[in-house]
């Protein structure tokens, strides 16, 4: 049974979520409805055919399970609140194992000449966790020269052990603020110089860009400020973050091609995100973000994804854990590879690892001759 004049609001998951003023006494037309301490209730929720009530703030649930606590994505929660809890299980299924997927590629670029520059960039939503899930291995199948990631919250000095990768010169940068974004760069080749941040003390607080310098390119990785709930980083993130990161990147390319990777967090096109209807107003998908993006872009900068495949549809790199969305595929395109118009030529591939799990984002991948 649902009341009446009921408007169902649809989230970024892909859920429906119903909302509702009622007065205490409606909750016993509910079967389960439970109406001990009920007296400060302002709503209920109604979300496959189960209920959850309220107290002040509407909370978000996930299907067939209610949370206890408003729903955040995992990239504005700090690491340690969920320090000593193991790892959630997916609900949607053993993903395939990495042994039984082709990490190989005959990637070459448009005049004929193979790829022999592979780059992964990973936001791996807090590497004590990812680590624990044993998902650093993939590394081993994917074999890249430059490993990227994002979203590490954590210090060097408490690093897991087996973020000792063999074979590779590693790089971190991390926030002040503990368990907090953070970011990590490996290479095979030792890089010529390496850097932290743009150099600007307002930005550069939360461990957010690590810059390495190579023979003919820079690769950058970053973990773009997320507006926020409620947007409250919104202004920040448009009027100084993306001018001043624009900025930092162009005069990069001045010197050499810039190969930026990471999770930008921001879903360009409608074609990158499964709900843009529904999202117009949300975090990632603003106006104000997707028209910074484009202004990356109009600088001499290309979305190596989008190039090649210019109209896949249904192509994501991050889906949050309510309402089982990754099984669904309700997902947003947050995590790219931009490189400079300069290495246009030069791109062979770029591919988005879906498969490969361990995060709330997947890996994506980036093959050039260089």
């Amino acid at each position: 049974m649902e009341p009446p004049h009921l408007r169902p609001t649809l989230t970024p998951s892909g859920a429906f979520e119903y909302y509702y003023p009622l007065p205490c006494s409606f909750l016993s037309t509910f079967e389960g409805a439970k109406l001990a301490s009920c007296s400060s209730i302002k709503a209920i929720c109604i979300h496959s055919k189960e209920i959850v009530a309220t107290r002040g703030v509407l909370r978000r649930v996930c299907c067939l399970r209610f949370l206890s606590m408003a729903s955040k994505r995992k990239s504005d929660v700090p690491d340690a609140e969920n320090e000593g809890t193991p790892p959630k299980k997916m609900s949607q299924g053993a993903p395939p194992a990495l042994e039984d997927q082709d990490f190989s590629s005959s990637a070459k670029t448009a005049d004929g000449k193979p790829w022999n520059l592979k780059i992964v960039s990973w936001n791996i939503n807090g590497i004590r966790a990812w680590v624990k899930k044993n998902s650093h291995v993939y590394f081993k199948y994917e074999d890249p020269d430059i490993i990227c990631l994002q979203e590490t919250k954590c210090d060097e000095a408490n690093l897991p052990k087996e973020m000792k990768l063999d074979g590779y010169h590693a790089h971190w940068s991390s926030a002040e603020k503990k368990g907090y974004s953070g970011t990590g760069l490996f290479s095979k080749v030792k890089p010529l110089q390496v850097t932290y941040g743009l150099g600007e003390e307002k930005h550069d607080k939360e461990g957010r860009v690590i810059t390495a310098e190579f023979d003919k390119f820079y690769v950058v990785t970053s973990y773009v400020p997320n507006a926020g709930r409620g947007l409250v980083r919104l202004d920040y993130r448009s009027t100084e973050w993306d001018p001043d990161f624009r900025e930092y990147l162009r005069k990069l390319d001045d010197k050499k091609p810039v190969i930026l990777c990471g999770d930008l967090n921001v879903a360009h096109k409608e074609i990158d995100i499964a709900n843009p209807k529904s999202n117009k107003k949300n975090a990632g998908f603003t106006q104000e973000e997707r028209d910074g993006f484009s202004k990356l872009l109009e600088g001499g900068f290309i979305d190596s994804f989008r190039s090649l495949h210019p109209d896949e549809a249904k192509a994501y790199t991050f889906w949050t854990a309510m309402g089982n969305c990754r099984a669904k595929n309700v997902g947003w395109r947050l995590d790219y590879f931009v490189i400079s118009n300069k290495l246009k030529d030069n791109l062979c591939d770029s591919v988005i690892r879906k498969d490969v799990y361990g995060s709330d984002h997947c890996p994506v991948t980036c093959l050039l001759n260089v």
